[in-house]
């Protein structure tokens, strides 16, 4: 598995984005098929680059945007509190942000074009809800604890919620069981619109987990959702990127 970080152009400004390939000395040869990782609030920090490179350790090239790319006074992204992601990125910059990562993707000789899947968490996971219902691209979708699908971000101007019926992936939801953003309620309400449109989709909930139950420097880990939820997902794009 080898990890760097390179520079794509998004209307014209630069966004950098960390990527993992898979390693030749265990089997994977190029073109592979990727899997779009959307950063968590804290950005694409040590828990999302460890994402990329576990996806590299099983045959996928794993690509994460800085999403906060746009934010001009690097203190804001330093306060504590941090403030609300909703507060510093727009619907609008984040599918012009998800659309670049993706065609860069789709124009590199290592990549197979026609299988990228997209995972997220936190507000990952609205970006990967939302990416899955604005780019046709995308062959898989693994939102984790995925909250505020109902909100407008931004310059926004339609939910991810409301967006669902262009959703033509198959989609595979983590759920934390006393989550309260996705909370269980939310977690019906989404699987009843899918259910109605007819997409495909699993949901797994995960007893006594709370909201960013996978990211083990958070106080909100739990081990066995974390270790329960992970085959699942390498499981799924297996099926679908690979199969």
């Amino acid at each position: 598995m080898a990890s760097f970080w390179e520079k794509i152009t998004v209307n014209g400004q630069e966004m950098d984005l960390y990527a993992s390939v898979p390693s030749g000395s265990a089997g994977f040869s190029p073109p592979y098929p990727a899997v779009l990782v959307a950063q968590h609030a804290t950005g694409v920090d040590a828990f999302i680059q460890d994402i990329c490179d576990r996806l590299a350790g099983e045959g996928f090239a794993a690509v994460a945007p800085n999403l906060y790319h746009r934010v001009t006074d690097p203190a804001l992204l330093n306060e504590q509190p941090r403030p609300r992601p909703a507060a510093l990125l727009s619907d609008p910059d984040i599918s012009a942000d998800i659309n670049a990562t993706v065609d860069w993707l789709r124009n590199h000789d290592a990549i197979q074009s026609e299988r990228i899947g997209v995972t997220g968490f936190c507000m990952g996971g609205r970006v990967a809800w939302l990416a899955a219902a604005s780019n046709p691209h995308f062959k898989a979708v693994v939102p984790y604890y995925g909250g505020n699908l109902t909100a407008t971000w931004g310059a926004g101007d339609t939910t991810p919620f409301a967006l669902a019926s262009n959703i033509n992936c198959p989609m595979l939801f983590h759920f934390g069981e006393i989550d309260e953003n996705p909370s269980q309620d939310d977690m019906r309400t989404l699987d009843a619109e899918l259910a109605r449109l007819g997409k495909s989709h699993q949901f797994y909930t995960y007893p006594g987990a709370n909201h960013a139950f996978m990211n083990p420097a958070g106080g909100r880990y739990q081990e066995a959702a974390a270790v329960a939820s992970w085959p699942r997902t390498l499981e799924f794009f297996a099926q679908h990127l690979k199969g």
